[in-house]
């Protein structure tokens, strides 16, 4: 019998169990992978501190992206054999486990290890869905609030290869990344909107950040009309755009940042490997600020 890390709870990280949980089967369309390693995202903080509640089915288990090898294909799928290397985003999560189902995945280069690969799908997505909602171009300049993050690493580098300018906001850690990245950095803080202003106006905000920034982002955006949150549930009170994982938002995403990773043309928040049964001690390390980098939980 497989296992997972089941969240029997809100709660302390500690509600997160290492337990035995049913196979799961692919239906039509979708297949099942053998997971090698699966992200931690600030959404799979969230729902188990009970920030975030939705149903979540049973058993309960968070991660939304994984890499790893498929093992069994459900009726209809094509171009993909049991035994291809893979990255995938879930949209129904359930990365934190033996195995997992995928409706949608991308192959993953031999060179490309299993770390790597699932720091990749939810950060891309995110990166590539918001960027062209938001519809910056050649010759803009774009805020990002959380330049520093996964999220916000990758939409810095995509953004400048599209000749737009990006301001990244960021913390005392991650100036001299943001600037290697191509982006001028500027320090959160209460000095935000006049650091930003000294550098010139601005023509659209990514918020990656979270919450408590959207004031200052409708401030230097001059109105919320090119301002878009992943995170901020205040954002209808700032009438902000609320971007959330949709299978339509940025179908293309995970195999070109799979790609583009491989070619050495996207770099990446620096990765912190842990093993999967450790997920209540990665939850805990990333909530008391103790990891800078992104936490990725593996199995052998």
């Amino acid at each position: 019998m497989p296992e997972a890390v089941v969240m029997t709870g809100y709660g302390r990280p500690e509600v997160l169990r290492w337990a035995p949980v049913a196979m799961p089967e692919p239906g039509e369309g979708r297949i099942r992978i053998r997971v090698k390693a699966a992200g931690v995202s600030p959404t799979d903080l969230a729902i188990r501190s009970g920030r975030l509640r939705f149903p979540l089915g049973e058993p309960a288990v968070l991660g939304y992206e994984v890499a790893g090898i498929v093992d069994a294909l459900g009726p209809g799928v094509t171009g993909t054999a049991v035994g291809d290397e893979v990255a995938a985003m879930l949209m129904d999560r359930g990365g934190y486990a033996e195995y997992a189902v995928a409706s949608s995945w991308a192959h993953k280069a031999p060179s490309v290890s299993w770390t790597d690969a699932a720091a990749i799908p939810g950060s891309v997505e995110a990166a590539v869905g918001v960027l062209r909602q938001l519809g910056v171009s050649r010759g803009e300049t774009l805020l990002v609030i959380g330049g520093g993050g996964s999220v916000g690493v990758i939409a810095t580098q995509l953004a400048v290869a599209q000749g737009v300018a990006v301001v990244s906001a960021v913390g005392q850690h991650d100036d001299v990344f943001a600037a290697e990245l191509g982006a001028r950095p500027v320090r959160y803080g209460a000095g935000l909107v006049n650091a930003v202003r000294a550098l010139g106006p601005v023509d659209a905000v990514f918020d990656a950040a979270g919450t408590g920034v959207l004031a200052d982002a409708v401030a230097l955006a001059g109105g919320p009309e090119r301002v878009i949150t992943l995170s901020d549930h205040d954002a209808a009170g700032f009438g902000v755009r609320l971007s959330v994982p949709t299978p339509d938002r940025a179908p293309d995403a995970v195999a070109d940042g799979l790609n583009l990773f491989a070619a050495g043309r996207l770099r990446l928040k620096e990765r912190h490997p842990m093993p999967m049964r450790e997920a209540a001690a990665a939850h805990r390390l990333l909530e008391n600020h103790e990891v800078h980098g992104r936490v990725v939980l593996t199995l052998d």
